[in-house]
């Protein structure tokens, strides 16, 4: 028989008994939850709102001041810029994946747009897009794109795992909302 590490004595055995008399069990009383979330059925007519609501802030004219040396970096002004530190180190696991590869511009920022919305209605932190190389014109314009957007805090060239050059992490702003 196994000896127990901290065994009571029978006179601790006796006070503690006489400590907790007349005591009564307490009775739960509080409500379980359930932590699944609900699904929603969302209708094709406000997925495609939301894409077209989010592609309204990608330009091609304008032309924020991102770094030439480097990977591929922003954060947005006014956040931290440890969080693109974390994104650079794998702290971030994207969750959702987006490929642009043999899209056009135009659906190329549709697709971005419908990316952001999806991560703010699924509360999805972090995404990775899938530019690839090619003529590098989707490399070059889609971190102009996710620079103009006020739901995206940061961004980082992806790791080898996720895509490397030919990929960017982001990490999109969630508001604690609730819809109805």
């Amino acid at each position: 028989m196994k000896k127990k590490k901290f065994a009571l004595s029978d006179e601790e055995f006796a006070l503690f008994r006489e400590s907790v008399r007349g005591t009564k069990p307490i009775q739960q009383d509080k409500a379980v939850h359930s932590t699944k979330p609900k699904n929603k059925k969302i209708s094709p007519e406000r997925l495609l709102q939301d894409q077209i609501d989010a592609s309204f802030y990608f330009s091609d004219e304008f032309q924020p001041l991102l770094s030439e040396e480097g990977p591929m970096r922003y954060v947005r002004p006014g956040a931290s810029a440890y969080e693109v530190k974390k994104l650079r180190r794998g702290d971030y696991s994207p969750e959702l994946f987006l490929d642009l590869h043999g899209l056009t511009q135009q659906q190329a920022k549709q697709e971005l747009g419908a990316l952001i919305a999806a991560c703010r209605r699924e509360h999805v932190h972090c995404a990775c897009v899938m530019h690839g190389h090619g003529k590098h014109i989707l490399k070059k314009q889609t971190p102009l794109w996710l620079a103009q957007h006020p739901d995206v805090l940061a961004f980082h060239q992806a790791s080898k795992e996720f895509g490397g050059d030919a990929a960017i992490l982001v990490l999109i702003e969630l508001e604690d909302r609730i819809d109805i």
